[in-house]
């Protein structure tokens, strides 16, 4: 995995724009739709040339393929696992929503006509009906090759692939085949375990997006902290196993409070939970750090270290607000965090998958050039 050897490097956490005729075409397919296959595999591969190349012009060192055949994680699991039934919900109980805590504080907020208060609240209708298994082969393997083909002669330092963890695919599921939630957990582990090796296997960094480990805690107002850790903790040990024979220096994990636009009042603290995350064996660790409510907690790190050989990617410009960062903010924010954990260790991130949550793919790219300068300011002062 890259270092920042000589001067900050830059990245991102994942999700970007995508252009709508492929989002109309990935539509169709999800939702059983006619549609042009061909059509689609073109369209997908010219998105990820576009998106890299883009990448690439904003000053993006460490890049991905926008995420561009992802457009929604319950569509993720229904297209790359088997042993999955979509149908009606029949009862009128709402899933667990990634604002729930929130909810119940400002439940007024959450009434607001016009605002996008279904973030975070998806009606659950994916059924585990069969033993789980791992169907997506053809899918990964698409993924692997459109990036690796937009990546010919394009002047990259590294590339990932996400994928998501077994605790984020749980909450899209409703277990009616295993006999607890712990079997149904590494199941689904087992599973994914195929997508994460067949990413390092065709030769990228795998990012594991990991924003349960937070988020969940919002998603179980009745738990007390410590009732949490061991909740999440089991959620770990069954990433971990789908990591297994991984080396740690082709994975690294972004860790998020969830991507809604709301209060954030009630997220659980970075000190509450920051143990897990390091246990995760990962070389890098992608954190939202820019935020109104997490941008703080870069003082975790004056009491935590981290372990030796480990990179940290703070999110140095947040996908919460569409205000462009300045450079000279993003830059302060880098050295604050290289003066903790060493300059070498420090690569600049984003809060979170830009694409669909901010207001415009300009503000998008925009950011990420904001990202670059800022960068290059910070490599300025700590390469002196």
């Amino acid at each position: 995995m890259k270092r920042s050897s000589d001067r900050i490097l830059t990245t991102h956490a994942g999700a970007l724009p995508r252009p709508d005729d492929l989002t109309a075409l990935l539509t169709a397919r999800h939702e059983g739709q006619p549609y042009d296959a061909d059509a689609l595999t073109r369209s997908l591969q010219r998105a990820v040339v576009e998106v890299v190349h883009k990448q690439v012009e904003c000053g993006i060192d460490i890049v991905n393929d926008g995420e561009v055949s992802k457009p929604h994680f319950s569509h993720y699991i229904r297209e790359r696992l088997g042993g999955l039934e979509l149908r009606e919900v029949q009862d009128a109980a709402p899933p667990p929503s990634i604002s729930g805590r929130d909810r119940q504080q400002f439940p007024g907020y959450f009434t607001v006509p016009g605002r996008r208060t279904n973030i975070g609240v998806h009606p659950s209708r994916v059924f585990c009906t069969g033993p789980l298994t791992y169907t997506g082969q053809a899918v990964i393997q698409a993924d692997i090759a459109n990036l690796r083909a937009a990546l010919q002669n394009v002047p990259v330092a590294e590339a990932f692939l996400p994928a998501i963890t077994p605790g984020t695919m749980e909450h899209w599921l409703r277990n009616e085949y295993y006999p607890s939630a712990e079997a149904f957990l590494y199941a689904i582990a087992d599973a994914l375990h195929e997508e994460y090796q067949a990413v390092v296997d065709g030769g990228f960094v795998l990012q594991v997006d990991n924003p349960d480990l937070p988020a969940a805690w919002q998603m179980h107002p009745g738990m007390s902290v410590a009732e949490f850790r061991k909740f999440a903790e089991v959620r770990i040990d069954a990433l971990n196993h789908a990591l297994r024979g991984i080396p740690s220096d082709r994975v690294r994990m972004h860790v998020c409070w969830g991507s809604y636009h709301g209060p954030h009042a009630n997220d659980i603290s970075l000190r509450d939970i920051v143990d897990l995350v390091l246990k995760v064996p990962a070389d890098a660790y992608s954190l939202e750090a820019s935020n109104p409510r997490h941008e703080h907690e870069w003082q975790v790190w004056q009491d935590v270290k981290l372990p030796a050989g480990k990179l940290l990617i703070p999110g140095v410009v947040s996908h919460a607000s569409d205000f462009i960062e300045h450079p000279e903010l993003v830059a302060q924010r880098l050295v604050r965090f290289a003066s903790l954990v060493g300059r070498e260790n420090v690569i600049a991130g984003t809060d979170c998958g830009l694409g669909g949550r901010v207001g415009h793919p300009e503000i998008v790219w925009a950011k990420f050039s904001a990202l670059a300068d800022g960068a290059r300011l910070a490599s300025k002062r700590l390469w002196c």
